[in-house]
This record gives structure tokens, sequence and C-alpha cells, in this order.
């Protein structure tokens, strides 16, 4: 996750960003439909997020999001391609146009929301920064890291999150380097560090990297928010409503029971006025965005409910296994909640 202070960006390449962005100005879905496809950003390589897999294929959360997009739009959720981007390109891909949409395992920040030509659409995963030990060091917390050295990735906000926690603490620590994530893990493996850290999704994908991954623990303390959604440009609007009500759509498709496997049932015969406002049978909701009305109905069938893609990529169903927690339903213990299709 990438941060914006004194760093990263120049004075004149953030003026050019924003200038960029600035001629988005509504074309985005124009552009889209004429060129048969959507071009989406991703992590150069997360599992669980956006990692290709042994026939290229590309998978994850982060990917899933983005077919869901294009299914939405064009009415097929392969009619995407993928462009691996690391934390340093991300931005600036989108700014100049190269991607639609930078679907990325990306922390929304005040910064980037609000100086970057950039928009953030939603939340799809909400996150936090934690770490990754040997435990046979026997640490239980951050408290006890005085005099340690810790891997993390440049270009992220994780940098940001370590000189804002121990100083204030008055616990001295190193940091170590590096520019991807499967580095940072190696370098964490070989021993250039005592501790790894990033966000708990994923240290959980790297976990899985280790040669020994049953040796290492994830603590339990956490130290930031780190909520993560698409970004498009700003000065379009249209193309943002789509992205961000294409991710209502799979929050709410889940809330109403209607998953990949009972659509069409629920679109020939639906049991209520909510599900047939968000598969199209009622209302002009899809017309309303510039696109069809059987835009939810698309991602659900050939994409599915946000609950069916989180089981799938990160969840229960997957090796990362990790648990919803704050990323259930808001009326089953989290805090995901999308606005009503009305």
């Amino acid at each position: 996750m990438r941060y914006n202070n004194k760093m990263l960006w120049s004075l004149p390449a953030l003026a050019l960003g924003v200038g960029l962005s600035a001629q988005a100005s509504a074309a985005t879905l124009d552009e889209v439909q004429e060129r048969g496809e959507l071009r989406c950003g991703v992590n150069v390589g997360l599992s669980g997020f956006s990692s290709p897999d042994e026939n290229g294929t590309w998978q994850g959360l982060d990917v899933e999001t983005c077919r869901g997009i294009a299914a939405a739009v064009l009415g097929d959720p392969e009619a995407v391609s993928f462009t691996p981007l690391t934390a340093k390109e991300r931005f600036t891909a989108l700014q100049s146009g190269e991607i639609d949409v930078l679907s990325r395992n990306t922390t929304w920040t005040a910064t980037r929301d609000n100086s970057l030509g950039l928009n953030f659409t939603a939340t799809t995963f909400y996150d936090g920064q934690g770490f990754m030990v040997a435990k046979d060091l026997g640490i239980e917390g951050p408290e006890q890291f005085d005099g340690a050295s810790i891997c993390i990735q440049s270009g992220t906000t994780h940098e940001l999150n370590l000189a804002d926690y121990f100083p204030s603490r008055g616990i001295e620590i190193q940091t170590v380097t590096f520019d991807t994530p499967d580095q940072t893990a190696q370098g964490f493996a070989s021993g250039r560090c005592d501790i790894l850290t990033s966000d708990t999704s994923q240290l959980s994908a790297l976990r899985l990297q280790l040669p020994e991954p049953d040796s290492v623990e994830i603590l339990e303390t956490l130290i930031s928010k780190e909520p993560l959604g698409p970004v498009v440009r700003q000065g379009d609007d249209q193309w943002f409503d789509i992205v961000q009500w294409s991710i209502f759509a799979m929050v709410n498709a889940e809330e109403l029971g209607v998953t990949s496997g009972n659509v069409d049932e629920m679109r020939d015969d639906a049991p209520n006025p909510q599900v047939a406002r968000l598969l199209g049978v009622d209302g002009n909701y899809g017309e309303q965005l510039g696109i069809g009305n059987d835009w939810a109905y698309n991602i659900v069938k050939h994409v599915g409910n946000y609950g069916e893609v989180f089981a799938s990529t990160v969840g229960e169903d997957s090796p990362m296994q990790i648990s919803r927690g704050v990323n259930a339903l808001w009326n089953e213990g989290g805090i995901l909640y999308a606005p009503p299709v009305r």
C-alpha cells in the first residue's frame, strides 16, 4: 500500500498526474465498450488477491472484482485484461489511462483520495497492518520489538505506520526494505530480518510461500486500519458509479441470498421487491448507470456474490483460510454494508 508524504511523489509528478486524471471526463465507459475489454491493474502476484495460476489464468479477490465490472459493463466476465503493477507503478498507470480501474490491494487514505486525481470507490476488504514472526522467538506483541529488524515493502503505507507507531512508544527498530512482496518474504525467510510486516491478508499469503509455513505465526496486534478497494480516475462520475455499484451489487446479493447457483430462479420468480430490483426485473437501475438493466444479474451469474467470491479466493474454500471477521455482513457480526438498490 503506497503512501505519499515527503517521499515517492515530487510536486511536478503530482501535478502531471492530476492533469492527466482530469482528462478522464466521462469517457471511460465509451472507451471500454468500444474496445470490448476492461483494462484492470492488479498486483504482480499476491495469493488470494491477484496472481496467475499454473495455467496463467489470473485468480483472486481483486481479480474477481474486475471480472464483476466486466460482466456488468460488457456482459462477459472474461472481457478483461490484467496488467500486473508494483506498488510504485500502480497510480501512474491509472493516471495515464493505461488501465481503466486499479484493483490491487490498495489502501484508501486521505492523501491518495484527495491529491492524486483519483477516487476510491468502495472497500472490498477491511484489513490492518500486522506482523509475522518465527514461533521460536517467543514474541507476543510489538512491545517486544526493541532492537529488532523488520522486513517491509517500499512504497507502501506500512512505512508510515511504523514511523507513527514505534517512536511514540520509545521502541527502536531497523527496517529492511524490498521492492516486491515476494522479495520481502524471501528476505524474511533468509534471515535478513527478525520480523515481516504487511497487511494481515498479505501476510497470510506470504506465509504460504515460506519453506516452513508452520514455523511462523501472525501476531494478533494490528497497528493500522487498511481499507482496500478499487480506484478510478477523477472527472468521470459515471465510471465511478459503475465500479462502485458493481461492488455494492455483489454485497447486496449476498445479503439477499442471491447466488450464482440460484440467480436464474430468483430472477424468474423474485421472492421480494429487493431481489426484483437488484436483478433488473423491476426498475431501470442499469439504465441509470448507462448500462443494461441486467448488469447485477450478470455479475452474480458469472462471478458470484461477495460471500462466494470471498470464500473461494481468501476464505474457507481457499488455501488462505481467512475468516470473514469484520468483512462479514453487517447483520452477521461484520461491518460490510451496501446501499440498497431502489
